[in-house]
């Protein structure tokens, strides 16, 4: 069942003064449930404000915001429209992994593909990126719109490089550590840094200043998805939306299996290489939990989250360096200690 929505897009262009985290995350809330695509044809438009309304962290338009609020004292239309802007290219984006991954779960409910079928769930995305582009043109109507889309456009693209690399690794027999890294740089630290820097480029910051931003998010992009390899095995399902092992059973090489492949004696290294073999037919359901058991034995878990945490001290570490004109800095800090912190 599609949730509802209301009838006007947008809430009234007001100043609203924000001061905490949970103020930004409550008032987006408020705007994505007051943004409704058109009606009609409902086979197209249904699954988009389906996805949208069905929640999550919010990690990217908070981004935003806080960008924004490096160089603005309080939030403004613009900030709101970039925000949306990010978040509907994110969820433009999941609706197309899921198919690519067969993810039957996303956020706990059916994914959109499951819901309806995959042409809707391809033509639905392929609806949102358009709108997208639409929002960045509003938003940025009284900034370097130019500069802007360019750099989303770089950001775009890097998401599309990052998939197809992730794709690309299920069918290679082995796969460097550089190359990992530079495969979860594009999937998902290039949309938080870059999240980040639009917010700071709708406020007007400067180019220099806005690109620092970039980088603080990058590396809290990386720490991100180190952190959802972890998650996938060692994390709850009912906080995570997702099944237990889905990587695994995938045969995804995440940071869990490059880590276990360098500390595990020959036998399991020899098992973990048949396992994760591009031939799917070589994978068994029944053994995800020796997967999880020598990822347990390796250590594998431990040290992908301390590497996690080296990302967030190099993120905290720049961000030391740099002042914001309004509430950005403390808003940003205080979501670096949320995501640190994260379970789901």
């Amino acid at each position: 069942m599609v949730m509802s929505c209301r009838t006007s897009v947008f809430l009234p262009d007001i100043l609203i003064i924000m001061q905490t985290l949970s103020q930004l995350r409550e008032e987006f809330e408020t705007r994505v449930r007051a943004y409704c695509p058109p009606r009609e044809p409902r086979g197209l438009y249904d699954p988009v404000t389906y996805i949208l309304q069905l929640g999550g962290k919010r990690v990217r338009p908070l981004l935003c915001a806080c960008g924004y609020l490096f160089g603005a004292e309080d939030m403004r239309e613009e900030a709101w429209l970039g925000a949306l802007a990010v978040e509907v290219f994110h969820n433009f984006s999941l609706l197309h992994d899921d198919i690519m991954d067969e993810a039957p779960l996303r956020r706990g409910f059916a994914t959109v593909h499951q819901k309806w079928n995959i042409p809707t769930a391809i033509l639905s995305g392929d609806v949102m990126l358009i709108q997208v582009y639409h929002l960045l043109a509003r938003a940025g109507a009284t900034r370097d719109l130019p500069h802007i889309m360019d750099r989303f456009h770089e950001t775009a693209v890097g998401v599309c490089e990052g998939q197809q690399l992730d794709m690309d690794f299920e069918r290679t027999d082995q796969v460097g550590w550089t190359a990992y890294l530079d495969m979860i740089r594009g999937k998902t630290a290039v949309l938080l840094g870059g999240s980040l820097e639009l917010g700071a480029l709708l406020a007007g910051w400067p180019h220099d200043d806005a690109l620092t931003l970039y980088r603080i998010g990058e590396q809290l992009g990386m720490s991100f998805q180190l952190k959802d390899d972890w998650l996938d095995v060692f994390g709850e399902p009912g906080k995570t939306g997702k099944r237990q092992g889905g990587d695994i059973l995938r045969g995804k090489k995440t940071a869990l299996v490059h880590v276990a492949m360098e500390g595990a004696g020959s036998s399991d290294r020899v098992f973990l290489a048949d396992w994760y073999h591009p031939d799917h037919s070589l994978r068994k359901e029944q053994d995800i939990e020796r997967i999880i058991a020598i990822f347990d034995r390796t250590g594998a878990g431990g040290t992908v989250l301390a590497r996690a945490s080296a990302y967030e001290e190099e993120a905290m570490r720049l961000l030391a360096g740099i002042e914001s004109r309004g509430p950005g800095k403390a808003c940003l800090q205080q979501m670096i200690r949320e995501l640190q912190g994260r379970d789901g």
